[in-house]
Order: structure tokens, then C-alpha cells, then sequence
């Protein structure tokens, strides 16, 4: 599945409240612009007691999105719903009926193995019913994961779970804040994730078990205004694209831009991955375009096919 251009295109995953009754107008003004995503979470934003009330609002929302690209052209973003328990994915399906047919997916929360056959058999159960593919993304942030004589091993049993189901699972994610939360962490508009030791260890496994067969996606950050936010997100994405992430959950429109313009590729890489992806010569190792570095196809191949994928959607940056 990680060979596919819709795994790379999720890029800036906007969460807001499933309670947000302006979400349907916002998305069809285009107040948020293009090449986004949105997430309509029914779990930490929520109040307990307000679940059925938000349950209500975001099927209104969808269904007015529905009917108003029946008459208007204007971006549509791929639409996930977050849901706080499994079954849920199976009530809002059903309530939101021909409006089902814009939702690209539900978002699985602090996945676990505890909970990962409820959440897989629901999924299943609603796939079953869609006339169109629909895809998951579960989300990486249990109490699980945080020791680290037993990390891998879980993580590993729930990447051999979700296998038999690998292409219904559009992106990985990982929840930085919930990590963050299990040590009473939080970093500064100054600092990055991986500057945070322990948080950086879980990354780096997360990566290992799963970056060989699907894009994860980098964790929130969560500055978007005050001096220096902008240029602490910028580094941060260097660093989740440095460390093998893709993409970001973001929590402001502020953020939308920040990621998109850090997942444009630069002209050099856009050429070297274009000349290892139609290589012609009897030799496997070159110069590269610009005679700076080395290019071997057997090694790099894999990384040009990504490259390929980030340009075709992001862009290439005018350098």
C-alpha cells in the first residue's frame, strides 16, 4: 500500500471538533485552500456527556457537504472520522447513508492490543457495506508503547494484525501529545519532538516495524501563532522527514501551508529520483544531475519511488 500516491497525499491532516457546526461551510468556502485533509474527531475533543450531541452534528455536517457538491465545485478534502470506541464507525455509517459516500475513512484511536479486533472487526463490518473504498488509519499512542523492554514486540503483533487488512490502512500516525503526555512532557515552539529523549525512542521503533510498508505520519505540533511557531514547525518536518515520517496532524489552518511547502521536493532530488526511476545505462552508479553526489540504482530506487510521489502531488520547489 505504501506504493500508491493516495498514501502520500493525506499531507496536512486538519482535526477539529466533531461538534464544530462551521466545519461544512468552511471546507466549501475554501477557507482552508488545497491539499488538505480533515479529521472529525469524536474522542479527546469531546466531552463524555457530549458524545451523542457531537454524533448528530457531524452527520449534519457531511450530509450538507453531500448535497452541496451536488450543485458547487469547490476542493473536497478526504474526510476521516475519528472515533472514540469501535462500533461507533458502524452507528455513524449508517446514520450518514448516501452521505457515506464522501467519507474516506475513520481514524482508529490509541490502537492497542487490547482493543485492535473490536476496532478491525467494525471496520470490516462497515467495509462490507461501502460501495467505495474506504480506508483506516490507526493511530500509535497507547500506554503500550511506552515501555521499552516490551515495545517492540507489541508493536509488532499489531503491525501482523493489521497486515491482513494492509490495504485498507492509508497512513500510520502517531500520537506525539498522548506519548508526551505518559512522562508530563511537553516541548517548546523552540524545541522538537526528537529533542525529547524518550518520545524520540518510540519514533524510532514506530519507523522500524512499520516504515517498510506504509507512510507514517509525523506527530501534531502544536504552535500556530506567537513569534517563532512557523519556523519551529519547519524544523520539526525536516526532522520527520529526516527521521522517515510523512505528513502531519495539524490543529489550525495557520499549519496547512507550513507542511505543504516542506513536502514539495527540492529540483535536485526531483531529478536524481527521475533518472533512478528510468535508469538506461549498463552501469548501475552515476554522477548525479549535478555532479554533487552519487546515484546507484539498486540502493536508491526505493527512495526515488517516494520522491516521485511527494513531487507529483506537493510540487517542486523553484530553487
Amino acid at each position: 500500500m505504501k506504493n500508491s500516491l493516495i498514501c502520500y497525499s493525506v499531507g496536512a491532516l486538519l482535526y477539529t471538533p466533531a461538534n464544530n457546526c462551521k466545519i461544512a461551510d468552511d471546507i466549501a468556502s475554501g477557507r482552508f485552500g488545497e491539499k488538505y485533509s480533515v479529521a472529525l474527531c469524536l474522542e479527546d475533543t469531546i466531552r463524555d456527556n457530549c458524545i451523542a450531541q457531537a454524533e448528530t452534528i457531524l452527520v449534519d455536517s457531511l450530509k450538507k457537504l453531500y448535497e452541496l457538491r451536488k450543485t458547487e465545485d469547490f476542493y473536497l478534502p478526504k474526510l476521516f472520522v475519528r472515533v472514540r470506541y469501535s462500533k461507533q464507525m458502524q452507528t455513524i455509517y449508517h446514520d450518514l447513508g448516501s452521505a457515506a459516500g464522501i467519507l474516506t475513512g475513520f481514524i482508529i484511536p490509541k490502537i492497542s492490543l487490547s482493543n485492535i479486533d473490536a476496532y478491525l472487526n467494525s471496520f470490516l463490518s462497515v467495509r462490507r457495506q461501502s460501495d467505495h473504498q474506504l480506508y483506516m488509519m490507526p493511530i500509535l499512542e497507547s500506554e503500550e508503547l511506552i515501555d521499552p523492554v516490551t515495545r517492540v514486540e507489541v508493536l509488532s503483533e499489531i503491525r501482523d494484525k493489521l497486515a491482513t487488512l494492509r490495504k485498507d490502512v492509508l497512513n500510520i500516525r502517531v500520537g506525539g501529545n498522548d506519548l508526551c503526555n505518559a512522562f508530563g512532557m511537553r516541548r517548546h515552539n523552540d524545541e522538537t519532538i526528537y529533542d525529547i529523549r524518550p518520545i524520540a525512542d518510540i519514533l524510532t521503533d514506530i519507523i522500524a516495524v512499520f516504515g517498510r510498508d506504509y507512510v507514517i505520519s509525523g506527530p501534531v505540533w502544536e504552535y500556530y501563532s506567537g513569534n517563532g511557531w512557523d519556523e519551529g514547525m519547519k524544523r520539526e518536518i525536516r526532522m520527520d522527514i529526516r527521521a522517515g515520517f510523512i505528513g502531519k496532524t495539524v490543529i489550525h489552518p495557520n499549519q496547512i501551508r507550513v507542511v505543504n511547502d516542506a513536502l514539495m521536493v527540492t529540483e535536485n532530488d526531483y531529478r536524481d529520483a527521475k533518472a533512478i526511476l528510468g535508469w538506461d545505462s549498463e552501469n548501475l552508479v552515476a554522477g548525479s544531475a549535478d555532479r554533487s553526489r552519487m546515484n546507484e540504482y539498486k540502493t536508491h530506487y526505493r527512495w526515488a519511488e517516494k520522491i516521485m510521489y511527494l513531487a507529483k502531488y506537493y510540487g517542486v520547489k523553484n530553487e
